[in-house]
């Protein structure tokens, strides 16, 4: 029985003890209770589990430890549990570790760590159940002999600099039920030998440079519950085997360039919830080709070279929640939504880059109803007319965005009522009037810890040049309002103060006039203010310098005087941020030189930010940080 000593005449093991100590003189910080002359039980010790006083687990997982693990760690030769995963660790593995018989878990991921996979790995590993070296910056190739360890049921190597073929003695592992290879270089055709690991349950090769066909190997994998193959450059159809997977849950193959019909048999694919085909060269889905995949939850389609429609047969899809369709050609919005609508809890909705020049629609006699919706984007598309009335019966929304479009009127007022509001986004339209006073009431941002993070798209966002990094969640979706490039005009209304947890307002290019309120500064969370290119006038308040975290400030073009202010944020900000306002002068010894309205430069200004600035980048990467992989990424 594996126990925290208790033992009032603990005796120890010279050999365990010694190599404790001397795992701890290589750490760059201590561990506090790691003493041997106050606390000689070292079975006591935090993360230390000892079976008859020598050392069985050695558990240390996500404790902030740095520094590189000494080789006197061998010398525990009881350990069964080995994990520092989580941690700052540097360096090279110890050729010693992996001469620890009785290891059956090593968990080394989430470190710093470098080098290649030892050689030696699996020579004495005879017990090693799980084996985790993911997140590090480990090199060269997956040794040859990891398939000695016969009794693996987890491994993970992803998130690494691995390149070279997939050895073949991997395909030895029959117990293994979980394989992550993302995130790494690996290249060449995908064995056959994959269709041996009768076990597998969970496989992903994502992100890497794997090549050729699919192999048609699937129809041995009978507990296979995950694919995830995106990002790689396979080519071909999808193999038959593939497409009747009864026990295939979550399929994913973004970013290849897969082609053909998909012709998944629903009849067969009975537990099939999320697919992923966004970014290939499929052809458009049959009417029917997914109205019996009656559990499907998620769907991702997109960069398709037809034009397709979105089938009656959608209907059907009861249990879907998120539908992510992305430059897919598609035409017919008013179709589209009212077979949508059907889809009840429907919670995601991403339909950018369709329906070019549509109107949007405004049913009459009849409302779409979308009780459930939470993300709604419908982006880049030159859609005209104007804002629908029936979004307004959306009243779980959580993210808005109609950018780059051509509606125009005005922003309805019932877009402030919507609580849970966080991500508006109407930038680059052609809407007119003023700025309704409700857009400073959302409940969801008066609150400065206000943020939208939840789990949203279930299966990987990240591509190559991404990795390490996981969009599961949108812990870093920033709460905005984004009203640039239209034509608004009036106040900015001084009850903008009560959102504290906004993190980005940008109004620029419109025609707004009057002074910057000074209870802006009520926004306490402000990152980025944009306000460039309207007629607004008055001095700068000198509230504002209480902005601390404020890191882009932009009032250039307008007609503001006076002294801008220092101090705070006030002194990072370039010159730039004021130009173009004859009245503003920075007070200093040598004076400041104010930069007048220049059309040229103004106009040049213009056209890069239209293409590469602000409005482009922030508005579409972060709205679709939730679809990065899925919706435009690439068109």
């Amino acid at each position: 029985m594996e126990v925290k000593s208790t033992l009032k005449n603990f005796i120890s093991s010279p050999n365990d003890l010694k190599a404790l100590i001397g795992f701890s003189s290589c750490l760059e910080s201590t561990i506090l209770d790691w003493n041997s002359s106050t606390s000689p039980d070292y079975c006591s010790w935090s993360g230390v589990t000892c079976a008859a006083t020598r050392v069985v687990r050695l558990e240390l997982g996500s404790t902030r430890l740095g520094g590189k693990i000494c080789e006197s760690l061998a010398s525990l030769d009881q350990l069964r549990v080995f994990n520092v995963s989580h941690n700052f660790f540097t360096g090279s593995l110890p050729e010693n570790l992996f001469h620890l018989q009785n290891l059956e878990v090593l968990d080394v991921s989430n470190n710093h760590f470098e080098g290649p996979v030892s050689t030696a790995i699996c020579s004495s590993f005879t017990q090693l159940r799980v084996f985790k070296f993911s997140n590090n910056f480990f090199s060269g190739e997956i040794p040859e002999n990891l398939g000695n360890c016969s009794s693996l049921q987890h491994l993970s190597i992803n998130g690494n600099d691995l390149l070279g073929r997939l050895p073949e003695s991997i395909f030895q592992l029959q117990k293994l039920n979980e394989l992550y290879l993302q995130d790494n270089k690996l290249s060449g055709t995908l064995s056959e030998g994959v269709g041996r690991l009768s076990n597998l349950v969970d496989f992903d090769i994502s992100n890497n440079e794997f090549s050729g066909i699919l192999p048609n190997i699937f129809g041995g994998l009978t507990r296979l519950k995950v694919f995830n193959a995106g990002s790689n450059r396979f080519t071909g159809q999808l193999p038959r085997s593939l497409v009747n997977s009864p026990s295939l849950e979550m399929l994913t193959l973004t970013n290849n360039s897969l082609g053909g019909s998909i012709n998944l048999n629903c009849s067969a694919m009975k537990n099939l919830t999320t697919i992923g085909f966004v970014s290939n060269q499929f052809h458009c889905l049959t009417p029917g080709s997914l109205s019996n995949c009656s559990k499907l939850e998620a769907i991702s389609l997109g960069h398709s070279n037809f034009s397709c429609e979105i089938s009656v047969n959608f209907k059907n899809l009861r249990s879907l929640t998120q539908l992510a369709v992305g430059k897919y050609g598609l035409r017919n919005l008013s179709a589209t939504l009212e077979v949508l609508s059907y889809c009840r809890n429907l919670s995601m909705l991403i339909l950018s880059r369709n329906f070019h020049n549509e109107e949007m629609p405004q049913p009459q006699g009849q409302n779409l109803e979308f009780s459930n919706l939470k993300d709604f984007a419908l982006v880049n598309s030159q859609i005209k007319g104007s804002i629908p009335n029936w979004l307004s019966g959306c009243k779980m929304l959580e993210m808005l965005d109609l950018s780059w479009n051509h509606l125009t009127g005005s922003i309805p007022s019932w877009i402030g009522k919507f609580n849970n509001l966080h991500y508006l986004d109407l930038l680059n339209n052609s809407f007119t009037g003023n700025i309704p006073q409700t857009l400073t009431m959302f409940l969801s941002l008066q609150n400065k810890n206000s943020s939208l993070e939840r789990t949203l798209f279930p299966f990987p966002f990240g591509t190559g040049t991404l990795r390490r990094m996981k969009y599961e969640k949108l812990s870093s979706f920033r709460p905005s309002l984004l009203l640039s490039y239209n034509k608004l005009e009036g106040l900015i209304w001084t009850s903008f103060g009560n959102l504290k947890g906004l993190h980005a307002m940008d109004l620029k290019h419109n025609s707004l006039s009057g002074p910057i309120p000074w209870e802006v500064s009520g926004m306490t969370m402000l990152e980025i203010l944009d306000l460039s290119h309207n007629k607004l006038s008055g001095e700068i308040p000198q509230s504002l310098i209480k902005l601390s975290f404020l890191s882009s400030f932009d009032v250039s073009y307008n007609e503001l005087h006076g002294e801008i202010p220092t101090k705070g944020q006030f002194d990072t900000f370039p010159t730039t941020s004021f130009e173009g306002n004859k009245g503003l002068y920075r007070h200093s010894t040598s004076g400041f030189k104010p930069y007048p309205p220049d059309e040229t430069r103004a106009q040049t200004h213009h056209q890069k930010l239209e293409i590469i600035g602000f409005p482009f980048w922030f508005g579409a990467l972060a709205a679709f940080l939730i679809a990065i992989a899925i919706c435009f990424a690439y068109g």
